[in-house]
């Protein structure tokens, strides 16, 4: 639907569009599009099937009409979609590789990656059009439901207190090859975490569709994959190194889903350390001391954020095909609260 498109005499623009994949089964609009709007409540989408929102094949319909192969669905708005200009920012880049067609970046812990609602400035995107202009690809991303942004050269994103390497096209033609390599699982991503806990077996995957949390839509949850909630994903892991009550693991991630190691190892009782959403930021094993409590405190303080770090990148160059890999060290709080750990436990 175009904007200016009449629907019963008052004009509605178009802010989503979804087309049913073939194989979709029967299942309820609102649950529907719940699982495909991120952080919309499953009453939000049922107040929008009731004031005519939500189409099916340019009709309105109920919240309660079965989605069926091939149905063209769309939620419509009163107010036409907003765009977000990112402005150029001097912001220093640590810039890890770099040739014609990409660029890897290493992204300090507390950077956001694009404009979203409360960090307008000082994101990833920012930095990206102070150093390169104009020339890096462009494609139009959604922010919220009316709201739009320059999707500048990204074409995958990292959390904002997740640092590591972020993998960024200079050309259209890379755009278009490495959202590819992203879509087929050709690049090879490793990130390095600090879990409470040591993960048994100590080489593992875990499994299970990870969808918006039902009662916290900032947080995501793990979901059976015959529950047809959320989005399968898979990560594997290895126990690097035993630190008595923590331990740095090893992930290998074969999907990319939203907060995918945060969810998974939250769901096995092994959240990352001093992740506040995911349950990381309480003491979860050790011993029932002031000093000790106090140690972990001393610990959180020296890393407050996830401590998770995107570490590894390995894919075919997207013009010579040639075999890309870069490694990016632990940051110094990560490596600082391994050492603190590791002196903790001999004096023990």
């Amino acid at each position: 639907m175009q904007p200016g498109i009449e629907n019963e005499e008052r004009d509605f623009y178009e802010h989503y569009h979804f087309v049913v994949d073939p194989g979709q089964e029967p299942l309820r609009i609102d649950k529907f599009l719940q699982h495909k709007i991120s952080g919309q409540s499953r009453s939000r989408i049922q107040a929008a099937c009731e004031a005519g929102c939500v189409l099916v094949n340019g009709r309105s319909v109920k919240q309660n009409y079965p989605v069926k192969p091939g149905d063209a669905i769309s939620v419509v708005l009163h107010t036409p979609p907003q765009h977000i200009e990112a402005v150029p920012q001097n912001i220093p880049l640590d810039i890890v590789l770099e040739d014609e067609e990409f660029i890897i970046i290493n992204k300090p812990a507390g950077m956001v990656v694009h404009p979203a609602a409360g960090s307008y400035d000082g994101t990833l995107v920012n930095a990206l059009m102070w150093h390169f202009g104009q020339s890096l690809p462009k494609s139009k991303a959604k922010l919220t439901e009316n709201q739009t942004y320059d999707r500048v050269g990204l074409v995958h994103r990292i959390d904002k207190n997740t640092s590591g390497l972020i993998l960024i096209a200079k050309t259209d033609f890379s755009m278009m090859k490495l959202s590819e390599y992203f879509m087929n699982k050709t690049i090879e991503r490793k990130y390095q975490a600090l879990c409470w806990g040591i993960p048994s077996p100590p080489e593992g995957t875990i499994t299970g569709n990870i969808g918006r949390h039902p009662k916290d839509r900032k947080i995501m949850a793990v979901f059976t994959p015959d529950s047809n909630i959320g989005k399968p994903a898979v990560t594997h892991y290895k126990v690097m190194e035993d630190l008595g009550f923590i331990s740095l693991v090893e992930c290998r991630l074969e999907t990319g889903r939203t907060h995918q190691i945060r969810a998974h190892f939250s769901h096995i009782g092994h959240p990352l350390f001093s992740d506040e959403e995911y349950g990381g930021r309480i003491v979860r094993r050790g011993f029932n001391t002031s000093s000790y409590k106090a140690f972990v405190q001393n610990t959180f303080d020296i890393c407050p954020r996830q401590a998770l770090h995107s570490f590894s990148m390995k894919f075919p160059h997207p013009k010579t095909k040639k075999e890309i890999y870069v490694e990016c060290p632990l940051p110094h709080d990560m490596q600082e609260c391994i050492e603190r750990w590791k002196k903790y436990m001999r004096l023990k």
